[in-house]
């Protein structure tokens, strides 16, 4: 939560509406992964390696490969996507670029064997069964539940955007080259076996994509041939390259990805324009006119280097100092982007309220809370999502945000009506329940 000034508003930000969804096929066999909460489900999904273990040994450091041998575990990753998926997915009208990119690697270069726009099925089997291309498909979410319940689950774990790519390739063949990426990667094997070699990286924790050569990369530090049930970690920047091993008919994974852009120096970009902003309104220093003719100066810009180290160290005592920061640009795009909840078929309509009307002896609770995000803007025009109510409303809106259960009698706001409004209001948007 951020503070603006006095004359705020109180904005409620959510993520795409919960309705928003397609609905996909029943998955089997029962999922072995425990989806009880975010963290229940990242750790079950790292398992037997534990939560505090992964981020004090492996995240950001180094590779970790969990080999396991568990049948259930591996009959559940194979249901997650399958190239017979592909038959039934291109009818829906596919097209190459945005949803499927057909590829291979071609001394040590991938080359694009996209054809035309729209997928056609035979033309892709073609080019999987006689051109050796891996085919990548964009984002599988969106067509199958399962991948979709992972993934929105590991957006609250992470509170970062988690995306996903489907790379099916025939053996004997390679889709890509040695290669890095800006983004945490993990690896679950879905259908037959995957050779790979990771590299040492060139650039630790790379914030960009890029493709290196044989000859700069050197020697594996890891290889190792993963088979269905098996997962593979890796930071951002780690080099990597994964063909598929001869007598196998073919390999298909599932790359889930997060922290893109997500550093602090990423983060420092984000919330330092709105320190800025805040500092030069009260201190005059900083609103002060830099010296004629410096923009046109190359030489000597000592003068500009001093002035500006003292303004940094201001603004570094007022960091420190403050209770709260305004993230900006990140928070929006993690808003206006992360998947909506999950639910199952039960036949709910999230679309409009459910449920009991809720009135002033009502007993109410917040439903989505890790999708909800309270802000405190001075100009309530500065944004376009969610919400948004009085700054009188703060103390009611945190009561609703820290209970489990309240009364809305029980809510801090100076008349009844005024209570009924902001129970109705977030009950109208699919946010509040009747208990």
């Amino acid at each position: 939560m951020a503070r603006n000034g006095t004359n705020a508003d109180v904005a409620m930000e959510e993520g795409p509406s919960p309705c928003k969804r397609v609905k996909v096929e029943t998955v089997d066999p029962a999922s072995p992964l425990n989806f009880d909460s975010p963290d229940a489900l990242f750790e079950s999904l790292i398992s037997p390696i534990k939560t505090e273990t992964f981020f004090k040994e492996y995240w950001e450091q180094k590779p970790l490969l969990i080999q396991r041998d568990d049948p259930s575990l591996a009959a559940y990753f194979q249901s997650l996507f399958q190239l017979t998926d592909l038959k039934n997915l291109c009818r829906l009208g596919m097209y190459y670029g945005r949803d499927i990119n057909v590829c291979r690697c071609v001394n040590g270069q991938k080359k694009v064997l996209n054809k035309g726009s729209k997928v056609h099925y035979l033309q892709l089997r073609k080019d999987f069964d006689q051109k050796r291309a891996t085919i990548q498909f964009h984002q599988p979410q969106r067509f199958k539940d399962e991948l979709w319940k992972i993934q929105e689950k590991l957006e609250c774990f992470f509170g970062s955007l988690v995306g996903s790519n489907v790379y099916i390739t025939p053996s004997e063949s390679q889709g890509l080259p040695p290669h890095y990426d800006d983004i945490e990667v993990f690896i679950l094997q879905l259908e037959g076996k995957k050779h790979w070699r990771l590299y040492q990286p060139t650039v630790p924790l790379a914030r960009d994509y890029n493709v290196e050569s044989e000859d700069r990369i050197g020697a594996p530090t890891h290889e190792f041939t993963l088979k269905p049930g098996d997962l593979l970690y890796f930071p951002r920047g780690t080099i990597h390259q994964a063909d598929t091993p001869p007598g196998l008919a073919h390999s298909t994974h599932v790359t889930i990805s997060t922290y893109q852009n997500n550093s602090w120096g990423d983060f420092l970009l984000d919330v330092i324009p709105g320190l800025l902003f805040d500092t030069a309104n009260k201190e005059v220093k900083f609103r002060t006119g830099i010296p004629r003719q410096l923009l046109m100066q190359v030489d000597d810009i000592s003068v500009a280097t001093k002035r500006l180290s003292g303004f940094l160290r201001t603004l570094a005592d007022r960091l420190e100092g403050t209770r709260d920061l305004r993230s900006s640009e990140m928070k929006k795009d993690f808003i206006r982007s992360r998947l909506p909840p999950y639910y199952l078929g039960d036949g709910s309509n999230f679309s409009t309220p459910g449920g009991k009307f809720p009135k002033l002896n009502s007993r109410v609770r917040l439903q989505f809370k890790d999708y909800i995000v309270m802000t405190v803007e001075a100009d309530k025009y500065a944004s376009a999502l969610g919400l948004r109510f009085p700054l009188s409303h703060m103390d009611a809106l945190k009561q609703l945000w820290s209970s489990e259960i309240i009364s809305v009698k029980e809510l801090k706001l100076n008349t009844d009506a005024e209570k009924e409004n902001l129970v109705l209001a977030l009950w109208t948007e699919c946010l509040m329940e009747v208990i």
